[in-house]
């Protein structure tokens, strides 16, 4: 039996534990999926060699970074942003294996916001600085949009800090996309902290939280007439492209 899994630290919520076994048990597929809560991305090379028949992994916080090391090789968006949440292993002869990174965070954010584009949608604000900021940052710049990190503190040159929103600012960044998890069950009185006020119609928010499915920061952006989009869709479509990647 094949077997596939998730690394990382803590693993109480997980999306794809359910959602792949849930797959294999009804298109018949002879695969299980498990949870490997390793406390240190140090006992990564352990999990692979502990378990001969798994072939694909998936990578959550905190190890999208800290795994890439520990690679072989990465696909070449996913060496630009620097973060890797798919992991297709290769069992070569003599049990010599192959770790190669990917990022099906890209295709399925891509996948999920183009459709709600529109002309005008020319610019970006990526509201956080993670791992799954680099993701959107990159599916933004491959269709064709401009973006700016906003952060808490000034981290960076070309970043901007939420203070520094102008009015102009927010005429002009006309897609905002919340990558910080500040919104998410049970805390789901908070919300970035962007002038909601300057929001028009010709504002396209979309968040990467999916519960609640309407975030605080939905709600405002809808009160303003806002187009708003949770970050579900996001979810399938990067476990869809996780399939496919240790398919491949």
């Amino acid at each position: 039996m094949e077997k596939y899994g998730l690394i990382g630290y803590p693993l109480k919520h997980s999306f794809s534990i359910g959602y792949f076994n849930e797959k294999f048990k009804s298109e018949g597929i002879n695969a299980e999926y498990v949870n490997f809560e390793i406390p240190s991305i140090n006992d990564f090379m352990e999990v692979i060699e502990e378990n001969p028949n798994l072939y694909g992994l998936n990578v959550t916080i905190p190890y999208k970074e800290q795994v890439i090391p520990f690679l072989d090789e990465l696909d070449p968006d996913t060496a630009k942003i620097g973060a890797v949440n798919v992991i297709k292993i290769i069992r070569q002869q003599r049990g010599k294996v192959k770790l190669i990174g990917y990022n099906s965070d890209i295709i399925g954010f891509t996948q999920s916001i183009q459709p709600l584009l529109q002309p005008h949608h020319k610019k970006a604000l990526i509201l956080g600085t993670g791992g799954a900021s680099k993701a959107v940052y990159r599916g933004l710049q491959n269709l064709g949009i401009e973006s700016v990190f906003v952060s808490r503190t000034h981290k960076a040159d070309g970043m901007l800090t939420y203070e520094e929103l102008t009015p102009e600012i927010m005429a002009e960044y006309t897609v905002i996309v919340n990558c910080t998890p500040l919104g998410m069950y049970p805390k789901v009185d908070f919300c970035p902290n962007i002038p909601y006020d300057q929001l028009t119609p010709n504002h396209l928010l979309y968040d990467l939280l999916y519960n609640p499915n309407i975030t605080l920061f939905m709600k405002k952006g809808e009160e303003q007439g806002a187009v708003t989009k949770n970050g579900l869709e996001m979810l399938l479509l990067q476990a869809f492209a996780a399939w496919e990647i240790w398919h491949k």
